[in-house]
């Protein structure tokens, strides 16, 4: 089974095969993450993305990485342009992400807060959301070794690193009450 990580830092510095592009369905690079994406990796992102866009509020498309130094970005489209985010679309689009990656034999990649810059989705939701997706991912089949969460600023890694404990906790809680009732 794979591993979920938390780091705070920028997402396009990370040594992964992936990285996510928290998308709109259009797939215009335009500010935020994807900004900063097409601004370290290329024109040549958002000429691949012209070719596979638009896509549905919710799903996920796959371009090179340009200058980056990962492969592959993924453009997961959280909200439509002008638009904001919501927790199905945050869901799906995550989802579509990790399933798009696995389905191209990508190994590692590296997720931003989906849909809490310009889609103005609740960090603790998104993270809430994106830690479930990314745990039900990796417990299935896939090709993925590391779910990495980026995180810009502490704030953000800080509201990330809860939910995740508290993830954990309710797990153990769990094992601990299935082993009591076993005995």
């Amino acid at each position: 089974m794979g591993r979920i990580t938390l780091i705070e830092g920028d997402i396009c510095e990370q040594e992964v095969e992936a990285i996510v592009n928290p998308a709109n369905t259009a797939l215009s690079l335009g500010t935020g993450v994807a900004g900063a994406i097409q601004a370290r990796g290329g024109n040549e992102i958002q000429r691949e993305c012209d070719q596979a866009g638009p896509i549905e509020l919710g799903s996920a498309a796959l371009t090179g990485g340009g200058d980056l130094s990962a492969r592959y970005v993924v453009h997961a489209a959280g909200i439509e342009p002008g638009g904001s985010a919501d927790e199905a679309s945050v869901r799906s689009a995550v989802r579509a992400a990790l399933v798009i990656a696995a389905e191209n034999g990508i190994r590692t990649i590296a997720v931003p807060a989906v849909g809490t810059g310009v889609g103005g989705f609740a960090m603790q939701r998104c993270a809430e959301v994106a830690l479930e997706e990314a745990r039900l991912h990796l417990a299935g089949e896939t090709s993925l070794e590391e779910i990495r969460f980026v995180l810009r600023g502490e704030p953000a890694f800080r509201v990330f690193e809860m939910v995740n404990d508290s993830a954990r906790v309710a797990a153990q809680m769990d094992r601990m009450a299935k082993l009591r009732e076993s005995r």
